[in-house]
């Protein structure tokens, strides 16, 4: 799989990436870039051309839509807590986008996921 385009697109993704049980995958062809635990996603990522991510935030979502250029994901994802937040805007710091995608996917992920994750 390429590594995303963008400095910060890539740290996020190895952040991602270093979560237990997390992979990359490119479910949609090789322009899409996702971030799995087992068989779920728990963050999309963005290209160079237009660097985002997409995480599932239960608790955040309000908050991350604040941040301009945000919104809900399409194709109703957004209904189910999905946001799509621009990576580079500094209402939207690493360590802030770092959390999304912690809590998406402890969203997401199994119990026993989780559980590893907090024992580190």
């Amino acid at each position: 799989m390429a590594r995303l385009g963008g400095t910060r697109l890539a740290a996020l993704e190895s952040f991602a990436l270093g979560l237990p049980g997390a992979f990359a995958d490119s479910p949609w062809g090789e322009d899409d870039h996702v971030a799995k635990v087992g068989k779920k996603i728990f963050v999309f990522f963005g290209t160079a051309e237009e660097p985002g991510i997409s995480v599932k935030l239960p608790e955040s979502a309000q908050h991350a839509l604040t941040i301009p250029g945000a919104s809900p994901t399409g194709y109703g994802l957004g209904r189910a807590g999905w946001v799509d937040v621009p990576v580079g805007h500094p209402e939207a710091p690493d360590d802030l986008l770092i959390d999304w995608i912690e809590e998406s996917y402890r969203a997401v992920a199994l119990k026993r996921a989780v559980r590893e994750l907090d024992e580190r």
